[in-house]
């Protein structure tokens, strides 16, 4: 597995399978442009394959505060460690942000704590009609 925080070379075609479940997930056109708009981005590639296999992102404010909205590992990849190298990897980029937040499904808040964040509590919004990015 080759990790990047580069999306030099990178090109939409190497971003299909993400968003399984998603009811109107972005295509890979859009998933790069979000990805170009990332404050951060952390890439997981198949050395094999030059496939995109996971990817995290971050938004901040570059002085206090970061949010990670996206951590995507494709299905088949799953399990092998691929979203916590991701994690660790992305902290690092953020490492002299003073707040780093994330908010997740009750089910996955364990596997976050065991890479060193800690439960919260928060509020959101969610607009499905725009889910897409279009």
């Amino acid at each position: 597995m080759i990790y990047t925080v580069s999306l030099q070379g990178i090109k939409s075609c190497q971003l299909k399978g993400f968003f399984v479940g998603w009811p109107n997930p972005p295509q890979p056109k859009t998933h790069l442009k979000l990805l170009k708009s990332s404050h951060r981005v952390v890439l997981a590639l198949d050395e094999t394959t030059n496939q995109v296999v996971g990817f995290i992102t971050a938004i901040s404010d570059g002085v206090l505060s970061a949010y990670i909205p996206l951590l995507e590992v494709l299905p088949e990849y799953q399990n092998q460690g691929v979203g916590a190298q991701l994690v660790k990897i992305m902290l690092q980029e953020l490492n002299d942000i003073y707040m780093i937040d994330l908010l997740c499904d009750e089910h996955l808040q364990s596997y976050y704590a065991k890479l060193g964040m800690m439960k919260s509590h928060g509020m959101l919004i969610r607009n499905f009609a725009k889910q897409s990015g279009n």
